[in-house]
């Protein structure tokens, strides 16, 4: 899902739900950007400078990857790959790297996380407090492409209330999950 969607902070609940964290390992993404208030470094992403992200652009060590404005984002393949041999991967990634996953894994699940309305999405972006005006505005241009999006997924949830948006994220995961189910 778009910037400001909750898409982080339902991936975090589904990591912190027993039942079904069990049966699922997050990737950590690679990113070039600054590191936000509370994030550590392997833990939320791994933070590296961009010309070591273009050495592993090269390398072909990413499944994929995208620049969003200034910075770059991508999950490792050999991460994933890894994960896959022994678990179902988790990750939580914008719109053009959903559509690259979805290319080399088919049977991929997508789930597409939505605000409600823009108001509330322009509300979410703005108390995060870590874009200025000039790319707040650019974010939103963005979401705006990336909800024309929303149709190419196995499902979408629109996000208009914590709680319930998680519950019905648990039951479509919970669905997907499980010892033989990858």
């Amino acid at each position: 899902g778009p910037s400001g969607s909750g898409k982080t902070t339902l991936y975090k609940k589904l990591l912190a739900d027993k039942r079904l964290a069990k049966h699922l390992t997050k990737t950590v993404s690679f990113t070039t950007r600054e590191p936000r208030s509370g994030e550590k470094h392997g833990r939320d992403y791994c933070f590296i400078s961009r010309p070591m992200f273009e050495y592993k652009i090269r390398a072909r060590h990413f499944l994929e990857y995208e620049k969003v404005f200034e910075n770059y984002y991508g999950t490792s393949r050999k991460n994933v790959k890894d994960i896959l041999r022994r678990t179902n991967a988790l990750l939580c990634i914008d719109v053009k790297g959903a559509r690259t996953v979805r290319k080399y894994f088919p049977k991929a699940v997508s789930i597409f996380i939505q605000a409600p309305n823009m108001e509330e999405l322009k509300k979410r972006l703005a108390a995060r407090g870590s874009e200025n005006p000039k790319e707040l505005f650019r974010r939103i241009e963005r979401v705006k492409e990336e909800l024309t999006h929303a149709g190419e997924y196995g499902h979408v949830l629109v996000n208009d209330n914590l709680q319930d948006c998680y519950r019905n994220l648990a039951k479509i995961v919970a669905g997907e999950v499980g010892p033989r189910r990858r």
